[in-house]
């Protein structure tokens, strides 16, 4: 399916649209599911599972039994490190462990095409991004940023330090390089600008036939 984006000139004080840019690229119109599936395979994968409890064995002290195994009134017991004991080991509690589940390729990148077709609207091609001094006021007048509560995915060929530094204090956006592109940031943004090298790297690496 075809898709059209606008360039717009970030110099210019009025964003004036110097090129109309469209390509082809393949869309899941019949598996809408998998976009879906990508979003959650990747967001397993980013998870962590590092919460760790201590079992029996590894508590601290217990070496002697609390008191003889008979005579005394009490149940019996062996040590204190038991798991119904207060301040004992835990029994089956969470350890730190990898989850790794995988999508097939062509699956991934026909997730990406679809999300980028459903988001051309909220595509900003701009002729460079491009900054002086790490401002966060130039920023938002540079580029006419209207809403600042807006999801926003800025997207650049090339490390830009200024750029970076210029949205950390909004909390809102989020800045990535086009070689990085994943499918979550993509997913969840509500506009996306990016420059015309970007637009070319995205165009080339994850929208070409596979």
């Amino acid at each position: 399916m075809p898709i059209k984006v606008l360039k717009y000139n970030v110099l210019s004080n009025d964003q004036i649209i110097i090129e109309n840019k469209s390509f082809s690229l393949n869309v899941a119109e019949k598996a809408k599911y998998i976009v879906h599936r990508a979003v959650k395979t990747a967001a397993k994968n980013r998870s962590q599972f590092t919460s760790s409890t201590k079992t029996k064995s590894e508590v601290r002290g217990g070496g002697r039994k609390p008191w003889k195994q008979k005579g005394t009134g009490n149940a019996r017991a062996g040590s204190k490190r038991s798991p119904i004991w207060r301040g004992g080991g835990v029994t089956f509690g969470p350890k730190p462990k990898s989850i790794y589940r995988k999508i097939n390729k062509k699956e991934k990148q026909l997730a990406l095409q679809t999300l980028i077709y459903n988001k051309q609207s909220q595509l900003l091609v701009f002729e460079k991004l491009e900054m002086e001094l790490p401002k966060t006021k130039s920023f938002i007048k540079d580029f006419k940023i209207s809403d600042l509560e807006k999801t926003t995915l800025l997207i650049s060929s090339k490390p830009n330090k200024n750029i970076k530094l210029a949205i950390q204090n909004l909390k809102s956006f989020e800045y990535t390089l086009a070689c990085h592109l994943n499918i979550q940031q993509l997913a969840k943004a509500n506009q996306i600008i990016l420059d015309e090298e970007s637009f070319q790297i995205i165009k080339e690496t994850y929208c070409e036939r596979i």
